[in-house]
């Protein structure tokens, strides 16, 4: 009781403004020292000191004028890309133009995973530079200043949202070389906001594009190396639980270099079962026995669409992040996305691997008047993809949000099952790609340690 009172009479002297309530703390003031994913030296990609103290105040200035021209067009641009961390619009960009022009699933594991780490290690790189310079934010020199974005506790040099928008475009415009103006012209619009909230001054965007544009250089220096890779011999082994048919899904995926894996094939699985042995063939009557219900066959055609592929595991992460306030913490939340994308992509490498190295059959290859619940994909069977990536992308996030870790993995979980409900997965393809992705989380989160 003594201690409720207590408690009582403080809140009432702060509510009262007796005494100031406790300022937040600054956001990760030592994020400088984490590992990076391509950046081998921090400081020296580190941007050049901000402006002088009267270049400021002229830059104050233009600040004050924008924010008081500001009309409702201003509004909502600042309101669109302050939802969120710096990362979140940019992760629904790079999936909204997936779904526009689908690649195929390696491919788009490769995108987030060059995004997600342009992102973090460029904001690794600008959190250096904010202990580094302290450069003041624009409402500590003009109290009276109306800002309208969400305040991060962290110096003003650079932009966080300029250093991930600077990064994300210069990525994706690699990617889509064709659209490389639009994306450019994002990263221009979601700088200009934070200026327009009056949250930066606009030496703070201007540096921050340029640091994200930067670093993201580096990350696609690594992508070209995938991207040059000799083409495929066009070789299909032949014989008995071989898989047939001609032009299979991305078979150099399993030569692409990997982030954590020393190689593609370090964590390959032993040979599937026998085509003739006995534990097929009841591998194959689970398949053909399944129930066909409504739910089952709409929870496998769920899980193959790009939202149960691709984009639901971001949208865990992200609710998880607007709970947790990670959201006014760009670059933890960065560390995130980049663990996950990381994760998947070397989980669908290892996989493919080992799907080209043993080229093993479908059970419609097995039972050609098997019905599927949707086309069988054109590629060899073992191990499971979905098995790999969503048991590696579900322990990383397992770990980063220990308290939903059951939930995460249940729906992992249904995300391999689905694909013998769908009818084109035998069991033990399951058990071998859910055994690769435990291993890949597992070295992507002693990567993090």
């Amino acid at each position: 009781m003594k201690m409720i009172s207590r408690g009582f009479i403080v809140l009432c002297i702060l509510l009262a403004g007796c005494v100031p309530a406790p300022a937040n703390p600054p956001v990760e003031p030592n994020a400088s020292s984490w590992p990076t994913w391509v950046v081998t030296d921090v400081a020296a990609v580190r941007p050049a000191a901000p402006p002088d103290q009267a270049a400021t105040q002229a830059e104050l200035k233009e600040v004050q004028t924008l924010v008081a021209g500001r009309d409702q067009a201003a509004l909502q641009q600042i309101a669109y890309w302050d939802s969120g961390s710096p990362s979140y619009r940019w992760i629904e960009i790079a999936f909204a133009q997936n779904r526009a022009t689908p690649a195929s699933a390696p491919r788009v594991f490769r995108m987030m995973s060059l995004l997600n780490v342009a992102i973090y290690d460029a904001l690794v790189v600008a959190w250096d530079a904010k202990y580094t310079y302290q450069r003041a934010r624009p409402a500590a020199l003009a109290p009276s200043l109306p800002v309208v974005a969400q305040h991060t506790n962290s110096p003003s040099y650079p932009s966080e949202h300029a250093v991930a928008a600077g990064a994300a475009s210069t990525v994706l415009a690699y990617i889509y070389p064709d659209l490389a103006q639009d994306f450019l012209a994002k990263a221009q619009a979601a700088a200009d906001s934070r200026v327009l909230a009056g949250a930066h001054f606009p030496s703070d965007v201007e540096a921050g594009l340029e640091l994200g544009r930067q670093v993201a250089q580096q990350v696609i220096a690594r992508a070209q190396v995938d991207d040059t890779l000799p083409a495929w011999d066009g070789v299909i082994p032949t014989g008995p639980g071989h898989w047939t048919g001609e032009k299979p899904a991305e078979p150099n995926a399993a030569k692409w270099e990997t982030w954590v894996l020393a190689s593609p094939d370090a964590v390959r699985p032993g040979p599937p079962l026998a085509h003739d042995s006995p534990e097929l063939a009841a591998e194959l009557q689970e398949v053909m026995t399944i129930t066909h219900t409504f739910p089952i066959d709409q929870k496998a055609m769920w899980w193959q669409s790009a939202e149960g592929v691709f984009e639901n595991w971001y949208t865990f992460a992200s609710l998880r992040m607007f709970e947790q306030g990670l959201d006014a913490n760009p670059v933890a939340a960065a560390r995130t996305y980049a663990l996950m994308s990381v994760a998947q992509h070397d989980a669908v490498i290892a996989c493919w691997d080992a799907k080209y190295t043993y080229w093993s059959f479908r059970p419609i290859h097995m039972e050609p008047t098997l019905k599927t619940v949707f086309a069988t994909p054109n590629y060899p069977s073992y191990p499971s993809g979905h098995a790999c990536v969503s048991t590696a992308i579900s322990e990383v996030i397992a770990a980063e949000f220990p308290a939903y870790a059951e939930a995460i993995r249940a729906r992992a979980a249904d995300a391999y099952e689905s694909r013998i409900w769908a009818g084109i997965h035998f069991r033990h393809e399951m058990v071998a790609g859910k055994e690769i992705g435990v291993a890949v989380a597992q070295q992507v989160l002693a990567w993090d340690d």
